[in-house]
């Protein structure tokens, strides 16, 4: 059984289609990347997947008890509140110490719990967002371009720390993101979208494809470069292919 499938999912805004006929599953363990230029419906896809769009044609089955951790975009907190790590944590319901703890030694940040949520950088906010997210014990984390503005080493540490919550938890990731030379490496699947399927699989399967290559170029080969080793390469190699993707 799929943690999370779609049969012929659509979705539509004011009358207009945003996704057509979008087949999909996600199992426990695998990490699934969805890839697809500006308003493809990638965004709109993870909201129907949690509940916060009702599909206009199709459905959503999700696994009974289903749990979601949800890492979003960016989170705005005004600069000027005095919050600490720990009491953002704690919000809207109170945790133990051990589960703060926890959550925070998996994300990769344990010493962060003293520090003023308006003094992280950008990394580390990235990171107290994936601890709030694994507070409840998710059977599958969402993000949705959760490395938005972290530079190309802080993304690739970041997906790394994915990886690695992926094989202690043994949950499911499904993340949105335009960094194809990182994705390409951190994925087991992509899924490239523009309004419906264009193409699904392996990543190597997924970078030969014509329809992928329609949307990105044909310089994506270097996208399954080792993301290890991704930012000792010349940085506009990895970024010729970006921008098409915003």
């Amino acid at each position: 059984m799929s943690l999370i499938e779609t049969r012929d999912l659509s979705l539509s805004y004011g009358g207009q289609v945003v996704l057509q006929n979008v087949n999909f599953r996600i199992d426990r363990g695998e990490i699934v990347t969805i890839v697809g230029p500006n308003g493809s419906g990638k965004s709109s896809l993870l909201r129907a997947l949690i509940g916060a769009l009702t599909p206009s044609g199709g459905e959503v089955i999700r696994a009974a008890g289903l749990r979601i951790g949800y890492v979003p975009q960016k989170l705005q907190i005004d600069a000027t509140l005095p919050l600490t790590v720990q009491r953002f944590l704690n919000l809207p319901h109170r945790q133990s110490s051990a589960t703060l703890d926890a959550a925070l030694a998996r994300a990769g940040v344990p010493e962060l719990a003293k520090r003023q949520m308006s003094d992280l950088s950008g990394g580390q906010f990235q990171r107290v967002l994936l601890a709030r997210a694994l507070l409840g014990s998710p059977d599958i984390l969402i993000l949705d371009e959760a490395t938005q503005g972290l530079d190309q080493p802080g993304a690739a540490a970041f997906y790394r720390q994915i990886e690695e919550v992926r094989t202690e938890m043994n949950l499911a990731v499904l993340m949105v993101s335009h960094d194809l030379h990182v994705v390409m490496a951190a994925s087991d699947r992509v899924l490239c979208l523009n309004g419906h399927v264009c193409c699904e699989g392996a990543p190597e399967h997924v970078a030969d494809a014509p329809e992928y290559r329609a949307l990105f170029g044909t310089g994506t080969q270097g996208a399954l470069a080792l993301y290890r080793h991704d930012h000792d390469h010349d940085h506009g190699h990895g970024h010729s292919h970006d921008h098409g993707t915003r």
